[in-house]
């Protein structure tokens, strides 16, 4: 099978690499390096196809679509300092960027996953969340609420396709992905956590610490992408893939200085050392993975405790 991955160099989508390489595919990597590394595919040189451009290029993404069997577009601005320092390439990479992909699929009627994020529930309380939630998010003149709302027209725009044109998409909706080769550098709170504990530094939590995730590690989101890709029958649908078990933000940080045997101290700050004036934290985020389950037998398999054992490399 020929697989064409966007984002390839990315943290989730070189582990996808990875997998469909071991497996005995052809496989074709489409990333711009603008925060995907070639450092995460370093090791699979000689081994993949790996072409330097945009998502946007709407001729050269044309060609890559039409000569591969399953389209994995995982190419993505993310991250919370990424979308408030550039909102507009932000939007215009998550928006223009997926509708070029998207299109090519459907003129070429290649089957598609595409990944979208926890970030379209925005700050609606109900917990845990399900993909039939409403979206609560902020007023659009604040620019923390960009990504969700550009991951949202990307939704649309795939289940639009589904409906208008029979393309054969499936939507994965990701919850906290975590665990090695995702940077701190982005604003991504585990990697920067395990990273500064590595060197005796201080954690510093943004806000009080009592805000909680569900952490899931990216070997398991991986499982459940493969799985979806090779099941027709997720075709048209969208499914939450997500952990289990419940931290807070100061819980994580315990955790991580536990195992990796450090020395820092937790330190706490106001969000507005961190972020622009009128950032929104989002106080609870769970996901309700039942349907996945149900639709292809997933479950996560690794604990916070082995996420942050795989990320510091212990």
């Amino acid at each position: 099978m020929r697989v064409f991955i966007t984002g390839g160099a990315g943290f989730i989508g070189s582990h996808l690499a990875d997998h469909y390489v071991n497996a005995g595919h052809t496989v074709t990597l489409l990333d711009n390096f603008s925060t995907g590394s070639k450092t995460n595919i370093a090791h699979l040189d000689g081994k993949v196809t790996t072409v330097d451009g945009d998502i946007r290029n709407v001729e050269l993404v044309d060609q890559l679509t039409k000569d591969a069997d399953l389209v994995l577009h995982m190419a993505a601005a993310l991250g919370v300092n990424t979308i408030l320092e550039l909102p507009l390439e932000s939007m215009s990479t998550n928006i223009t960027g997926s509708e070029v992909v998207l299109h090519a699929a459907a003129k070429h009627n290649k089957r598609i996953i595409i990944a979208s994020t926890s970030e379209i529930y925005g700050k609606n309380t109900k917990q845990p969340l399900n993909e039939t939630d409403d979206r609560v998010v902020g007023a659009p003149q604040k620019i923390r609420w960009t990504y969700s709302d550009a991951k949202a027209i990307e939704e649309a725009m795939a289940f639009a396709l589904h409906q208008e044109k029979k393309l054969p998409v499936t939507t994965v909706r990701l919850f906290n992905t975590v665990g090695p080769r995702q940077t701190g550098r982005y604003g991504m709170v585990v990697p920067r956590f395990v990273q500064a504990a590595l060197k005796n530094e201080p954690l510093t939590i943004y806000g009080d610490g009592t805000q909680s995730r569900v952490f899931c590690h990216v070997a398991d989101a991986v499982t459940a992408i493969v799985a979806m890709a090779a099941n027709d029958a997720t075709i048209g649908d969208v499914y939450n893939v997500g952990g289990t078990g419940e931290v807070t933000i100061k819980q994580l940080a315990e955790q991580v200085i536990k195992i990796t045997g450090s020395k820092s101290e937790i330190t706490y700050t106001d969000y507005s050392d961190a972020y622009p004036a009128g950032f929104e934290d989002i106080q609870r985020r769970v996901p309700d993975i039942s349907k996945v389950k149900s639709a292809i037998g997933w479950a996560p398999t690794k604990d916070l405790a082995q996420i942050i054992s795989d990320i510091a490399g212990l």
